[in-house]
């Protein structure tokens, strides 16, 4: 299946995430601040990002920015994955380049079912 950085803060959330994609048959690279994970990103390129927003230093969406606007980057699809769940920070989230938006706690069926979609399976 996809290999999938999860730039997450959240050790529980961290856990979770990983054990949903995993048993999907995915392979997790975790990061847990948005630097780190913008510098693994450009080195492992991975098929797809899941950022959380609320994040140390840098948050989610001047990291999905980032990522949207560097060249090496751009082609790799982010999936928001947060708490911030008003229709204002999903619209500011896709205008900074995510290609989705999920509030936490994701079903596991929907959450796979949009990460399928955007990877293309």
């Amino acid at each position: 299946m996809a290999r999938i950085l999860l730039i997450e803060d959240s050790p529980t959330d961290t856990a979770v995430l990983t054990q949903l994609l995993e048993r999907n048959g995915h392979q997790v690279l975790a990061s847990g601040s948005a630097e780190d994970g913008i510098e693994v990103c450009r080195r492992e390129r991975p098929d797809l990002v899941l950022m959380d927003v609320v994040l140390p230093g840098m948050n989610g969406f001047q990291a999905t920015r980032a990522l949207s606007r560097d060249v090496d980057t751009k082609a790799i699809p982010v999936l928001i994955v947060s708490t911030k769940g008003m229709d204002t920070d999903k619209a500011w989230g896709m205008r900074q380049g995510a290609k989705d938006y999920i509030v936490k706690p994701p079903r596991e069926d929907e959450l796979i079912a949009r990460i399928n979609d955007l990877i293309g399976v």
